[in-house]
């Protein structure tokens, strides 16, 4: 079985590089890259095209939603993972009704998020 391509999007460093390595110590995903902002997270998606984005809502430059907007015009879009420290159901339901797979609110168990994109 070939691994997932994992591209982590959050604006928090530390969080961010704990998503890193909590999905490169599985065995059936690899990180591609992350980004730190919404632009950079639309750059990378387009050059490095993931299976997977984790993605927060709440990023500089352009929100999740923003993000979501845009991969939904590509001809190559991943799965959207959803990670939010905003649990407004308008909100979650506004990223699900877009294309988002998943929405989780900050904080979560993360290998309760492994086990829901498995």
């Amino acid at each position: 079985m070939s691994k997932i391509s994992v591209l982590i999007a959050d604006d928090n460093k530390q969080f961010n590089q704990l998503l890193v390595d909590i999905f490169n110590a599985q065995t059936d995903f690899f990180v591609v890259g992350s980004a730190f902002d919404g632009l950079e997270t639309l750059k990378l998606t387009q050059d490095l095209k993931p299976n997977l984005l984790i993605l927060d809502i709440i990023m500089p430059y352009l929100d999740g939603i923003g993000v979501i907007e845009k991969i939904n015009q590509m001809d190559q879009k991943p799965k959207i993972i959803i990670i939010s420290a905003i649990g407004q159901e308008n909100i979650s339901q506004k990223a699900i009704n877009m294309g988002a797979s998943y929405y989780f609110v900050k904080p979560f168990d993360l290998n309760v998020m492994i086990n829901r994109i498995r």
